[in-house]
């Protein structure tokens, strides 16, 4: 019999604890879909705000330091002042859990996107009467995304390594880096529709090249 066509008991089981960890992939996916923000609405966002600081101009792109310099110092602090605060906490070695690292993370990307969205209805304010917004006001949100990259990329590696089989190790771990591709998609997807539904009727839409005539926000 082909093994194709007839599987054994431990392969049925197998395949039943990778789709148990699908909830936690999808969420995943919702969270590297905001992340890719940063690459995306975030550089329209700065190049409508004011890029000058004192004689230095900054390009929009080069936000992302912001977000790079956030891993970089959260990852010790991480390791050195809350996984030692946690694990007094809930006596687990680890400290948190691998869902509550991600718990954490996510939490973290709602916080950087609802204070993305503050600035950008601070901004269309201030556009309406002429005043620019420095774009140094972008820099808290690409900072607190950073720290939810620290909860999220440690947790999901981990996750999937430590609930797939013992035969689908790899498989688990390429599924928790499929979840940034995947966000990725859903992020470009997202963008693509809220434009074409709100770009009816020779509207500019909510995403238009003068975003100080759309709702970015």
């Amino acid at each position: 019999m082909s093994p194709w066509r007839l599987c054994t008991v431990s392969q049925v089981e197998e395949l039943k604890m990778l789709l148990r960890m699908f909830p936690v992939w999808a969420s995943m996916v919702l969270f590297f879909s905001v992340t890719a923000q940063m690459s995306s609405t975030f550089i329209e966002q700065g190049a409508a705000m004011d890029n000058h600081v004192g004689p230095f101009t900054v390009p929009p792109a080069s936000l992302s330091t912001f977000d790079t310099t956030s891993v970089m110092v959260c990852i010790p602090i991480y390791d050195a002042v809350l996984v030692p605060l946690a694990r007094r906490a809930t006596g687990k070695e680890r400290g948190l859990s691998q869902l509550q690292r991600l718990g954490v993370g996510l939490a973290l990307s709602v916080v950087g996107m609802v204070y993305a969205a503050l600035v950008e209805a601070r901004r269309l304010s201030l556009a309406r009467t002429g005043t620019p917004m420095s774009i140094m006001w972008q820099a808290p949100a690409f900072a607190v995304l950073g720290a939810g990259e620290v909860f999220t990329a440690i947790g999901i590696i981990e996750f999937f390594y430590d609930q797939s089989p013992g035969g689908m190790k790899s498989l688990g771990t390429a599924l928790g880096q499929l979840s940034i591709a995947a966000g990725n998609y859903l992020n470009s997807a997202v963008l693509g529709a809220v434009t074409a539904l709100t770009t009816r009727g020779g509207k500019p839409g909510w995403i238009p090249d003068d975003l100080n005539e759309g709702h970015l926000d």
